[in-house]
């Protein structure tokens, strides 16, 4: 478990989230899950696993039962993209637009609830905070 707080325009928002860091936990992420708490989540970092530079991420809701709001971040720490709320079990790419080097996935909703938007900062343990 890893502490991951969101600076936004509204104060700082503070989570306790699971960490995926190789290709296997990657892959199956939040697969099969329907206890997520209400400030837990996933970490994807590095992302990718192997670690290089940032790359294109295209997530999906195989198998994953609950609504999440998947946070793709770039190497500086900021927001690049939030797909909100996204389909339980749908296989539609979710990309996240740009290179990204991490992804945070959150209970869905938390983002709008929180005001949590694109731009916001997010650190976590190695990473610091604007």
């Amino acid at each position: 478990m890893v502490s991951v707080t969101i600076t936004s325009a509204n104060g700082r928002h503070a989570f306790l989230v699971e960490t995926a860091r190789t290709k296997d936990q990657q892959e199956r992420g939040l697969m099969f899950r329907t206890d997520i708490p209400q400030n837990g989540g996933m970490l994807f970092a590095p992302y990718p696993p192997e670690g290089g530079p940032p790359r294109e991420a295209n997530f999906w809701m195989k198998n994953t039962p609950s609504p999440l709001d998947i946070m793709f971040i770039r190497a500086d720490g900021t927001i690049a993209r939030i797909a909100e709320n996204t389909a339980p079990q749908s296989e539609t790419q979710i990309p996240s637009g740009e290179p990204v080097s991490a992804v945070l996935e959150l209970r869905g909703g938390r983002a709008l609830d929180l005001g949590i938007a694109e731009g916001d900062h997010v650190a976590w343990a190695g990473r610091k905070s604007p």
